[in-house]
């Protein structure tokens, strides 16, 4: 099989939003099978055990009217418990469900499983096509929605990934994560990206909503030429951070705790961002699925990371939004 080299598009024109739009945050979620984060991909080797979790976490959500964006994988979009936690709150208008492509367990199985081919960019277009179509079609089915967001599994989005989604009139993305670069394990670099939302293509037929990830620090407007050479010396980039020089802070749960989660926030109000996109895996609900919530205490910290995060973005008049709302305001 050939394997093409990633051949990102460049970033289109950046996107502009109706004046009543103001600031928003939207929330996405991972919504995948449990895996092992440290072993090989696998066709069956996963499990489902914290979907019954998904309907805390949407009631959680419910109370402090936020919208979640469920981006939905195969073996979540074929599970039953799933499809009456989630296909509920879609009809009820308080979740939306969305596209996310883990390739190694989505059919058809027509590629070997390896970790270059976990990137659904990585494989020939028709293969991506057909992966992506039968995934939609299963979640336009079992939800009772017709899904309008994408996110490729590991930020894998290809040189193809833009007119798929064009042809399959999906009208918004979510899989870049600026500020990162995923070339070292056979991904995708999105270090150089914007921030802001912008078009995919001179069509504005795709919008992409990148993933918020800032740089923090005296040192954070030099953070693109800086970080780079930091994140090849472990030490030095630990140093950088504590003396408050320069530190990437990823806005998400997992890995970010609240006090740096705040730090990040005033950065992307200081910069005007239009939009802070916030992300998590969904096996982060339940004990020992991920690296992130291990014990009961993690567990409590994710959640109060939610209820620090709204109320401050709240204090700043940064209210959640939806993708459908984030389609009608936006200006083509």
């Amino acid at each position: 099989m050939t394997k093409p080299v990633y051949n990102l598009p460049p970033p289109g024109p950046p996107a502009r939003f109706s004046p009543d739009f103001g600031r928003r945050v939207l929330l996405t979620v991972d919504t995948e099978e449990e895996f092992d984060w440290e072993g090989p991909f696998t066709r069956d080797r996963h499990g489902l055990r914290h979907v019954p979790r998904l309907r805390n976490f949407q009631e959680f959500c419910e109370a402090q009217e936020i919208v979640p964006s469920y981006l939905i994988d195969w073996p979540i979009a074929n599970s039953a418990v799933a499809k009456d936690i989630l296909g509920d709150a879609v009809a009820r208008g308080t979740a939306e469900v969305g596209i996310q492509l883990h390739p190694w367990v989505n059919p058809p199985f027509d590629e070997e499983v390896d970790e270059r081919n976990s990137y659904a960019g990585n494989l020939p277009p028709d293969l991506e096509r057909a992966k992506f179509l039968q995934l939609r079609d299963a979640i336009a089915k079992n939800f009772g929605a017709n899904p309008q967001l994408y996110r490729a599994g590991r930020y894998g989005f290809g040189s193809s990934t833009t007119q798929l989604l064009r042809e399959a009139g999906v009208g918004v993305d979510t899989s870049f994560r600026p500020l990162f670069d995923y070339r070292k394990g056979h991904g995708p670099d999105f270090a150089d990206y914007p921030l802001e939302p912008f078009w995919l293509d001179g069509e504005m037929s795709v919008l992409e909503l990148p993933l918020t990830t800032v740089y923090w620090g005296m040192l954070r407007r030099q953070g693109r030429l800086l970080y780079p050479a930091l994140s090849r010396m472990p030490r030095m980039r630990g140093i950088a951070a504590r003396l408050g020089m320069l530190e990437r802070i990823p806005l998400t749960p997992e890995g970010t705790t609240v006090d740096d989660a705040i730090r990040g926030l005033d950065m992307a109000i200081d910069d005007g961002l239009p939009l802070i996109v916030l992300s998590f895996h969904s096996p982060s609900l339940a004990l020992g699925h991920t690296p992130y919530v291990e014990t009961d205490d993690d567990l409590d910290a994710l959640y109060d990371w939610f209820r620090a995060v709204f109320a401050y973005l709240g204090q700043h008049g940064i209210r959640p939004t939806t993708v459908a709302e984030i389609m009608q305001s936006v200006a083509v």
